[in-house]
């Protein structure tokens, strides 16, 4: 098991940012540069000029990573890092997603891999923000998403064993987890997280076998309320677990045209075909783009 991580962990770290150097790449970064407001941190989606849109530690830490595997991009990167040092809470040790607002577990987990990104002084922020998750993370998703904070400052939580087991329970006989149209994309977000926690899947070969089977006729992944629709989101999630497995979909091509479906002419991508461009809808895209080209 540790011989498995560990090579993971060098995967990952080796990797280095694409070169975006085609229009379509550029576009993106512009579509993503004119995001970021004068506090530093960047609005969720182009505004229309009736809408009340704010920017948040979420959009911002999600901007400043689409920027990094889009060619390490430029970005007033000081004043993001002032605005997410703003968002830091000292008496709770976690990170609330406007300045002077009340923290929680995923802008906690989101505001570390912020830091880390920023490459902000984690000494700071990581015993504080380690208790904050270890205190309050309780259902599934907050253990998920706690998981992959801590991994970004690679700490554990001392409740690390009891998230494991938690997560464990969920799991299907064969080592998969979910069922029906929703099962790939289950399986695929709690293996993440059973590996972030340091363990391995019951079966790495049924696991691949289900999120696999999970593609969808457009190529991308979906959640369990249709067999046939799929969104960026959802092929994030089986994505990370087959890069963490070190495979890949059996039609990444099926994917790669499903991902360039999403994308707008203002040089962003929805969550889904169709759909208005997004910070998060990018960050998929072009996180997914990222991990095909390796």
């Amino acid at each position: 098991m540790t011989r498995f991580l560990s090579f993971a962990t060098a995967f990952f770290v080796c990797l280095s940012p694409a070169r975006a150097g085609d229009a379509g790449d550029k576009a993106t970064i512009a579509y993503v540069q004119k995001l970021q407001t004068a506090s530093g941190a960047f609005l969720p989606q182009t505004p229309s000029p009736d809408s009340k849109l704010t920017p948040t530690l979420k959009t911002t830490s999600t901007a400043v990573r689409i920027l990094h595997y889009l060619g390490d991009a430029p970005f007033n990167k000081d004043a993001a890092i002032g605005f997410i040092a703003s968002c830091h809470d000292a008496q709770t040790g976690g990170f609330a997603d406007v300045p002077k607002g009340k923290p929680d577990v995923a802008t906690t987990a989101i505001g570390l891999m912020a830091v880390k990104e920023l490459k902000m002084p984690v000494d700071k922020y990581q015993a504080g923000a380690v208790k904050y998750l270890t205190e309050n993370a309780r259902g599934f998703e907050d253990v998920r998403i706690a998981a992959a904070g801590l991994e970004a400052i690679a700490a554990k939580s001392p409740k690390g064993q009891a998230w494991l087991d938690q997560v464990l329970k969920m799991q299907n006989p064969d080592g998969t987890f979910g069922k029906d149209a929703g099962q790939a994309r289950d399986t695929g977000g709690a293996v993440v997280t059973i590996l972030r926690l340091g363990s391995t899947p019951k079966d790495k070969s049924q696991v691949l076998k289900i999120i696999r089977d999970g593609q969808r006729p457009s190529g991308g992944f979906g959640k369990g309320d249709s067999e046939v629709n799929a969104d960026l989101e959802s092929s994030y999630r089986i994505m990370r677990c087959f890069m963490m497995l070190q495979a890949q979909p059996e039609r990444v091509e099926g994917l790669r045209t499903f991902i360039a479906k999403c994308r707008n002419e203002d040089g962003g991508y929805g969550v889904a075909p169709g759909q208005p461009s997004s910070i998060s809808g990018t960050y998929y895209a072009a996180i997914i783009r990222y991990w095909l080209a390796k």
